[in-house]
């Protein structure tokens, strides 16, 4: 019960990733504020996280013991961050930690200069906006409250570039950038702030989980062809579990990594070794 007493905010928490991780962190007694759009959004090639998504990840929570809040906001909207926030105070009192997880994959699967204005926006809006729009929400409390762990996750595209996916890369780039100044702002305050690089994780049926879906669509290949050319790029020849990354995030809001701050973690199966 490594989160006893926390209170733990995770964005994008209707499914893949984000239910993982407030699985995982139900698991080890942190209640939990619970966080995704609610709906899907015009410039995105497929279907969000559904509010009956999330519902289901916060039922899954509670059997594990926690007591969850459910707080639908579009992280492309500052006063619905805000909102979110006040929820999880409301409810709480605090906001110990935050996974801060919510994000795009596409419109992708193009060079990078035929994405249109539109669609390169809308990439940096949720993918590195959303994330600093969070964490802007999130640390006066942590600041009031005497510190806190942060956890932005990005992604292996935020260490390497991929063919095709510039928009996607060049967000995730900029979360790791992000992370690194942020950990140095906080560091004073004891507020931890550490980045999490993903990759290339498997679709979970019990997570929901599309992510490798998503890349397939955008490239005009079969999910089975995708995944081929994951297991062929990682030594170990095996995909990343969406729980495998849950654990890494739960260790970086734990008190165990009490000292780490402003790194970046990768679970990758050996990805970004070679």
């Amino acid at each position: 019960m490594r989160l006893r007493g926390s209170v733990v905010m995770i964005t994008g928490a209707a499914r893949g990733i984000g239910r993982a991780c407030a699985l995982r962190a139900a698991a080890e007694g942190a209640d939990l504020v619970l966080v995704d759009v609610d709906g899907d959004l015009s410039e995105v090639p497929y279907s969000l996280g559904s509010p009956a998504q999330l519902e289901h990840t916060a039922d899954l929570c509670r059997k594990e013991g926690a007591s969850v809040l459910v707080a639908p906001a579009d992280v492309r909207s500052a006063e619905a961050v805000e909102a979110a926030v006040e929820l999880g105070i409301d409810r709480f009192g605090t906001i110990t930690g935050l996974i801060n997880n919510a994000g795009i994959g596409a419109p992708s699967g193009k060079p990078a200069h035929e994405f249109t204005e539109q669609e390169w926006q809308v990439m940096l809006d949720v993918n590195v906006s959303g994330e600093w729009r969070v964490l802007k929400a999130v640390v006066p409390v942590m600041l009031r409250d005497g510190g806190g762990s942060i956890v932005n996750v990005a992604s292996t595209a935020g260490l390497v570039g991929y063919r095709h996916f510039a928009g996607y890369v060049a967000s995730k780039h900029a979360v790791v950038g992000l992370t690194k100044s942020a950990a140095l702002d906080y560091a004073p305050h004891d507020i931890r702030v550490n980045a999490l690089c993903p990759g290339p994780v498997r679709d979970d049926p019990a997570m929901d989980g599309q992510m490798t879906a998503v890349v397939a669509d955008a490239l005009g290949i079969s999910y089975d062809e995708q995944e081929a050319v994951y297991l062929e790029s990682v030594p170990t020849n095996a995909l990343v579990d969406p729980l495998d990354v849950a654990d890494a995030a739960v260790w970086l809001v734990s008190g165990e990594s009490r000292r780490v701050t402003g790194t970046v973690i990768t679970v990758d199966s050996g990805f970004t070794a070679r």
